[in-house]
């Protein structure tokens, strides 16, 4: 269990730190409205005269540019500070959404939101993220959590607001709106972030189970442990499937629970709640009881909803909605189970670039998701069928959580 603050820390320092959560949030309420693409597409598709394929382009850029920036920007957070680093990537973000207003072909569209802000996605996230974990040494999970559910509840406030706006304005205003306020909103309030002075007099929790109180490796040290390839395997394998189930959602609900578009468009906002709540969710269980077995809880509940998928038939929208649900409040659980124990398991004075190397498992999940759905639906005629490997997949989870998802046992120099 965590310990109580120490008495000699300052109540205002106590009362000031959580400020921190509602500004993360925000920001990443920005900055997570790449969830909402889908709201684009068919006015993309239908002003550009392209196919259901092509529009999905700049969101597949998007999710490769947001993965890959993410590592190597997270030694500029420890350089530069997060206030700096949250500013210039929010400025790309919003730079993105505003030159997409000017994009008369998907190959611009896909340059213009998938590379310019997609990378100031990558370049941003860290920050925000690190800011809660080391403000919070005794409840990184529960903190790092509650930021991260900004981005996945940001469809219930973008998704609304970009359909509206295309309504009323055009597509491409839309853009320029949305590019002009995502730019002003974060960059404001990414002004107070910084990282405490010194040491906070904050304990860290006092199990010897799974926290590492006297490591803080560096990449170097951090990648020669064992303790690092668990926790990066277990993270490929969450978001493979976490990712995964976010692409089938709408197609299984159409094509396997015979559920008509609007419903299916219904079940998606439903479940994006449960991305939002999973993370502060699952990262307080990280907190309390440690990656191994947080990730061990995850995956059980994985399997749970894969054989309730196996057993859906035409009209089962219950068991299909339970299902789903917990397929996506697992994704949003990752999101924090991950981070939470980068800073557990080896330190925080070198989190945010340790982090970033950790976060190269979400863009491989996302790629491999989709080839595996995608291929799986074509050879065998249904997405139901990726199920299976779902469940195999999170047995060997299991197990690598079980024997190598545990702090390193000596300092590793």
């Amino acid at each position: 269990m965590p310990e109580v603050l120490d008495e000699e820390v300052d109540i205002t320092l106590k009362t000031k730190r959580w400020l921190y959560i509602p500004l993360g949030i925000l920001i990443f309420m920005c900055m997570g409205a790449v969830y909402s693409w889908s709201v684009f597409r068919k006015p993309v598709e239908d002003l550009l005269n392209i196919s259901a394929t092509q529009s999905g382009l700049p969101y597949m850029v998007f999710l490769v540019f947001y993965a890959v920036l993410m590592p190597i920007a997270g030694g500029f957070i420890d350089d530069y500070g997060p206030k700096l680093v949250t500013m210039v990537g929010g400025g790309l973000v919003g730079l993105g959404w505003f030159l997409s207003s000017f994009a008369t072909s998907i190959i611009q569209l896909a340059i213009t939101y998938g590379v310019i802000a997609g990378a100031g996605v990558g370049i941003a996230y860290g920050a925000p993220m690190a800011v809660a974990a080391k403000w919070f040494p005794d409840k990184k999970g529960l903190a790092v959590g509650l930021t991260l559910g900004g981005f996945g509840l940001s469809p219930f406030i973008t998704a609304p607001l970009a359909n509206w706006l295309i309504d009323v304005y055009g597509l491409f205003n839309a853009f320029r709106f949305l590019g002009i306020a995502f730019t002003i909103i974060i960059i404001i309030l990414a002004l107070p972030l910084k990282f405490p002075q010194g040491n906070l007099g904050i304990k860290d929790h006092n199990s010897e189970d799974f926290v590492a109180d006297d490591l803080d490796l560096n990449v170097k040290a951090m990648i020669k442990t064992t303790s690092f390839y668990g926790l990066w395997l277990c993270f490929i394998v969450g978001t493979l499937i976490g990712l995964m189930a976010i692409a089938i959602t709408s197609p299984v609900a159409e094509e396997v629970v015979n559920l008509d578009s609007q419903t299916a468009a219904f079940m998606i906002s439903l479940f994006a709640i449960f991305n939002g709540v999973g993370r502060p969710i699952f990262g307080w269980l990280t907190d309390e009881f440690g990656p191994k077995y947080a990730a061990i809880l995850s995956y059980l509940l994985i399997i749970l909803a894969s054989i309730l998928m196996l057993n859906v038939q035409e009209s089962s929208m219950v068991l299909y909605g339970i299902a789903f649900s917990i397929l996506w409040l697992n994704l949003g659980g990752w999101l924090a189970i991950a981070p939470a124990a980068t800073a557990i398991l080896f330190g925080d004075q070198n989190y945010s670039k340790n982090y970033g190397v950790v976060f190269t498992a979400y863009g491989i999940g996302a790629v491999l998701g989709n080839l595996i759905s995608g291929n799986l639906r074509d050879l065998l005629g249904s997405y139901i069928y990726t199920f299976y490997p779902v469940i195999i997949l999170s047995i060997l989870g299991i197990i690598t959580s079980i024997f190598l998802l545990k702090k390193p046992k000596q300092k590793v120099k």
